[in-house]
Order: structure tokens, then C-alpha cells, then sequence
């Protein structure tokens, strides 16, 4: 199953959700999401800087990711910014895999 990192930065009105329910409960939200896409929640922190939520979720396929992505920014409580993470075996099956490339005034 294909995993993503999700930086969350909540918008002023997230964080007044967020001071009346507390960091467990949006974690037992962010849980149920991933799961309701027949994903799992792997690790999911608050942190300090640009992002104030860090989470990283195993997901069916880029469809499942979207739709969550799409359910949590619609409410206007968060922004968001995924990225797809790639394992070092995938890294090595890619670096052998032949492909076709003329690069820019080659």
C-alpha cells in the first residue's frame, strides 16, 4: 500500500477546534478518516513551525489519498500538502528500470 506524509497547517478557526477538543481527539478524527479508505495511520504528531500537524498514513492509491485531502481542506479549518513517500527498494527498482529520455537541446 502506497504511503504518504501529510504536513497540516490548521487555518485560526482549526485552532479554536483544536483548544475545545484537544490534540487526542483530532488524532482519533485523522484515524477514522484514513481508516473510512480502507487506510492506516501510521504515526501522526503535532508539531512546531510551518506544519502543525505531521501525519504519515499507508492508503490504497492516489484516489483514497485524494479524497481524504479533499474532505479535510473543504472545511476550511486546515491546509494541507501530501507527498507520496517511496521506499529505498522502490528507489533501487526504479534506478534499474530502463527508460527513454533526450534531455532539453540534446
Amino acid at each position: 500500500m502506497p504511503k504518504f506524509l501529510v504536513q497540516i497547517s490548521y487555518t485560526t478557526e482549526g485552532v479554536r477546534g483544536l483548544q475545545k477538543e484537544g490534540g487526542t481527539a483530532r488524532r482519533a478524527a485523522a484515524q477514522k478518516l484514513v481508516e473510512s479508505v480502507g487506510g492506516k495511520l501510521e504515526a501522526f504528531y503535532f508539531a512546531f513551525g510551518a506544519a502543525d500537524v505531521i501525519a504519515i498514513a499507508d492508503v490504497p492509491d492516489n484516489v483514497a489519498a485524494f479524497a481524504t485531502a479533499l474532505a479535510t481542506v473543504v472545511t476550511g479549518t486546515v491546509k494541507s500538502q501530501t507527498t507520496v513517500l517511496v521506499t529505498p527498494e522502490e528507489v533501487d527498482q526504479a534506478a534499474k528500470k530502463a527508460v527513454s529520455f533526450r534531455p532539453a537541446g540534446g
